[in-house]
């Protein structure tokens, strides 16, 4: 196991006076010129095809301000652009344009579909940004765990954890939910991690360490490590004890 000796907690002023010493470069002039132009062609969009009620809820959302909490933002991020990946599908098009052999409206199809991929190719990269720090957060976090068959058990009680999580995400889309309904049940499960792990705070040894290092950081399911005790309790000793068929042995009921 890694000692913990000299770490200090990952708090919001630890991380700010961390990235001060990285300034990121000014945006250029064109994001601002550029963004007000996308915003001028969409109203204009807007007069000739009034949106529709599930498409105005999608407006309101575009037009909030962004996400203050980096974690949250990414969430966000992937949901708009699934959003827009849905929209630019060929069905979803103006029935003229996917029926128009005119060279102005294939040029337009074209754009559309490369925009399409444009999206795909960033939201699957977002994607796997996400997926490679939680592991390196999960990883980092065992370190700091006994490397025999306990940290094996860890790694089970995660994986199913997480495959719970999916499994609930998938009913939910088999149900027939919308993008927003999904990405809504992803959020708060994603919330649900770290109040779980914020939950440990009262606990001792390792867990309190952890806790007190690593509280916030997304997408780690320290919880696991608190109830593999009872797995391993009800999962191996009470099997054992009743083999004895004996209310006398001390075993729980």
């Amino acid at each position: 196991m890694a000692s913990t000796e000299g770490l200090v907690p990952i708090t919001r002023n630890f991380l700010a006076s961390y990235y001060d010493k990285y300034p990121a470069p000014p945006l250029s002039d064109d994001v601002s010129r550029l963004s007000s132009q996308i915003r001028s062609l969409a109203n204009d969009l807007l007069l000739d095809s009034p949106p529709s009620q599930e498409e105005s809820l999608l407006i309101e959302e575009a037009d909030r301000q962004p996400p203050h909490k980096i974690d949250e933002n990414m969430w966000k991020n992937r949901e708009h652009m699934e959003e827009i990946i849905f929209l630019l599908k060929r069905s979803h098009w103006p029935a003229t344009l996917q029926q128009s052999s005119a060279p102005e409206d294939v040029e337009l199809a074209n754009v559309l579909g490369k925009l399409s991929e444009k999206f795909e190719k960033t939201l699957n990269t977002l994607k796997s940004f996400q997926a490679v720090n939680s592991d390196r957060i999960f990883n980092t976090v065992m370190t700091y765990m006994p490397q025999d068959f306990r940290g094996a058990l860890i790694r089970q009680q995660r994986e199913r954890s997480e495959r719970n999580k999916q499994a609930e995400v998938d009913a939910l889309v088999n149900s027939g939910a919308s993008i927003r309904d999904r990405y809504s049940l992803m959020w708060k499960q994603q919330m649900d991690r770290r109040r779980q792990l914020a939950q440990l705070g009262s606990a001792t040894g390792v867990y309190k360490t952890l806790v007190k290092y690593l509280v916030g950081v997304p997408q780690v399911d320290i919880l696991d490590l608190f109830f593999l005790g009872f797995d391993l309790f009800f999962g191996f000793i009470r099997p054992i004890c009743s083999s004895f068929q004996s209310s006398e042995s001390g075993c729980p009921q």
